[in-house]
């Protein structure tokens, strides 16, 4: 393989992984803000449905940003198997991604499993 292949292929195995990594960040800041938001809503000053459009709204972002972490897998693994044709086993640069990492949701692996 060639060094421009091999410096290619670094390049994009770290910036697949930087994506992936902030695609997981993205997930955790929702979550903590979802749970400052019931916290904040459990307060017996405030009406049992204050915010309730707010969550609604979080639950989507959270939603978009499963489905954001689901296509980067996906690209990663496509990128692996450019890897493997252009690169060939030099270098450890692909990536094994279990195919149910990749599905768009659960029920398609319930689906697929019966």
């Amino acid at each position: 393989m060639s060094d421009m292949i091999y410096t290619d292929a670094l390049k994009l195995k770290k910036l697949i992984r930087e994506a992936e990594a902030l695609s997981d960040e993205a997930m955790l800041a929702c979550s903590k803000l979802k749970q400052a938001m019931l916290k904040a809503r459990q307060n017996p000053e405030v009406p049992v449905d204050t915010g309730q459009r707010a969550i609604l709204r979080l639950t989507q972002a959270e939603q978009q940003a499963m489905s954001m972490s689901t296509s980067l897998l996906r690209v990663h693994d496509e990128l692996s198997k450019v890897a493997r044709v252009h690169a060939g086993l030099d270098g450890d640069i692909p990536t094994d991604i279990p195919t149910v990492a990749t599905l768009e949701s659960a029920t398609e692996e319930i689906v697929e499993t019966t």
